[in-house]
């Protein structure tokens, strides 16, 4: 059924228009004067998601920031969120699965993403981002047009229909180049990972190096046909 919340198709158009030729940062601030303590950043840590810490911060007024705790992260990710605390002082919101590892193992067998990865995906990531958005009226992501041919049309500000919610991309048009210009520009602490061959950052067993000439997410579910973990789906009311 059609979320009668949605905002007018009319209506996202006419904000496109004046959010798509807007800075980043000038697209931040334009989302937190409208929703103040109702909006967050879901964060994975990765190159662009620190980018956003960062310019938030910048912003010099208090932001919320959460992440999906699958149990499964690199340590280096984790270290990586302690790094975000001492730079920034913000404390990320901790959202776990419902199941841990032993009790998802026991209820559907042992490594359940080398098996169904798309599974297992819903039960950790899926889930707790539905139960982080509760309450809510935006989010804010780190997605960018070339990433994937899934998200080539985002835009800045989008209709979540999944969750009923604003979902702003701040940045959307930027290219990788840019991402890693701002880190180097503004000495934002960035996960290492990132320097051995892996340009997108996601669980232990389902995210690998990238060979030079590979596609940056190839390293994502390696052997499975799957570039979305289910978090950034088709939206409606675009």
């Amino acid at each position: 059924m059609p979320d009668t919340n949605a905002p007018l198709p009319a209506w996202l158009d006419g904000a496109n228009a004046v959010l798509e030729p807007m800075t980043p940062q000038a697209v931040l601030a334009w989302a937190v004067d409208r929703h103040g303590e109702r909006i967050a950043l879901a964060s994975a840590f990765g190159a662009e998601d620190m980018v956003l810490i960062d310019m938030l911060a910048r912003l010099g007024r208090p932001f919320r920031l959460f992440y999906l705790d699958t149990d499964v992260l690199f340590p280096e990710t984790y270290a990586l969120v302690e790094r975000v605390v001492e730079r920034y002082g913000v404390r990320p919101e901790r959202v776990r699965p419902l199941l841990t590892l032993d009790e998802q193992a026991r209820q559907y067998g042992d490594a359940l993403w080398a098996r169904e990865p798309d599974r297992c995906c819903a039960l950790r990531k899926v889930e707790p981002l539905g139960r982080a958005l509760s309450g809510l009226e935006a989010w804010i992501t780190g997605i960018r047009r070339d990433q994937t041919p899934q998200r080539r049309t985002a835009r800045r500000l989008e209709w979540d229909g999944a969750h009923g919610l604003y979902k702003f991309n701040p940045l959307a048009p930027w290219r990788s180049q840019e991402v890693w210009d701002y880190i180097r520009a503004n000495d934002v602490p960035y996960n290492p990972l990132h320097d051995a061959g892996y340009p997108s950052i996601g669980c232990t067993h389902c995210t690998r190096p990238v060979a030079p000439g590979e596609d940056p997410r190839a390293g994502r579910w390696s052997g499975f046909d799957k570039t979305e973990c289910g978090l950034h789906v088709p939206l409606a009311g675009r």
